[in-house]
């Protein structure tokens, strides 16, 4: 039995990034089902920052991270689909903020010997999520048009890149001048920079009003409404994120007056069984491997500062993906 201690960022009251520590724990029980993992990299995602907020409730204390990316260490009981010193990669498994940690099988994917951990680790959460929304939220068809919102963001990059991939012309909007060129570079039709056009005007200018077939929209409250004003009648609405804020209740009637289709899917309910989840990852890795799809990370922080990666997501200074280096 392993006994030794190692480094893990905890939280153990909502709040700023300040009440991110870092303390020492005794290796995680794996029990039936699970996994200790030695991890390579971590996935900084906004739901650590909805954990951390109390947006998400969560149990507290808790350690965060949803993703990562490492080797196999032990195996709990009835794990069937890996091996001690397999390199794997999860998403969906609490506690990643750690040197080791406890990852549930059921989460995990392999990572091929082409892929390096820490692009695994990078495409954890937004890359299942880019890929779920695209292929299967609503299902993308060639020649349809498409607005994506933080298209030079971790996810809004990869999700540009794979609306192409499925034939689609896509929109997208950026927050700086800097992001422009992040954007045209993963093959976005349009770029709009909504901190020096407005959002309606810049969108209708380069494609015509009421003329997007769906929105993939994961900033929320700043661009719901004017995200709506741009679809076409029957159009589609996709929120999937709240980093300006959740959007505030409104009724269903909202959407009557151009018949709009509205969800708020979450990824566990796309990859919720081996085969789908083993389908989605092996789809981005073969991308990956011909180049036709580009991981971006944005930055590699120590786990020692986990607070600074959770300040420079939350003030979007960074694009591509924050990873945390134990």
């Amino acid at each position: 039995m392993r006994t030794e201690t190692s480094s893990a960022v905890q939280v153990e009251t909502a709040g700023g990034p300040e009440v991110l520590r870092l303390v020492q724990q005794a290796d995680p029980e794996h029990g039936p089902g699970e996994m200790l993992v030695s991890v390579a990299a971590v996935g900084v995602n906004f739901i650590d920052i909805y954990h951390r907020t109390g947006l998400y409730e969560i149990p507290l204390p808790q350690v965060l991270g949803q993703e990562g990316a490492g080797t196999v260490l032990a195996l709990g009981a009835g794990v069937g689909d890996f091996e001690v010193g397999d390199r794997i990669a999860w998403a969906g498994s609490g506690g990643s903020y750690a040197q080791r940690t406890s990852v549930r099988s059921s989460t995990a994917f392999a990572v091929p010997d082409d892929i390096d951990l820490e692009t695994a680790a990078a495409v954890g959460v937004q890359g299942l999520t880019a890929h779920f929304l695209a292929s299967d939220c609503p299902p993308l068809q060639p020649g349809e048009r498409c607005l994506v919102h933080a298209g030079a963001g971790g996810t809004g990059r990869l999700l540009v890149q794979m609306a192409k991939l499925r034939g689609a012309e896509v929109v997208a909007t950026v927050g700086s001048q800097a992001k422009i060129e992040l954007a045209r570079s993963a093959g976005a039709d349009h770029v709009v920079n909504y901190t020096t056009t407005d959002l309606v005007a810049g969108v209708e200018t380069a494609v015509g009003t009421e003329n997007i077939d769906v929105v993939y929209d994961g900033v929320g409250a700043a661009v719901y409404d004017d995200s709506l004003q741009l679809l076409r009648k029957r159009g589609k609405m996709v929120t999937f994120g709240n980093t300006s804020g959740a959007v505030e209740a409104k009724p269903p009637l909202h959407l009557t007056q151009k018949s709009l289709w509205l969800t708020r899917p979450k990824l566990w309910d796309y990859i919720s069984g081996r085969v789908e989840l083993d389908s989605r990852i092996n789809e981005i890795f073969g991308w990956i491997t011909s180049g036709d799809l580009d991981v971006r990370i944005g930055a590699r922080l120590p786990l020692t500062k986990a607070a600074e990666a959770h300040r420079l997501l939350q003030n979007r200074t960074v694009a591509g993906k924050i990873l945390l280096i134990p």
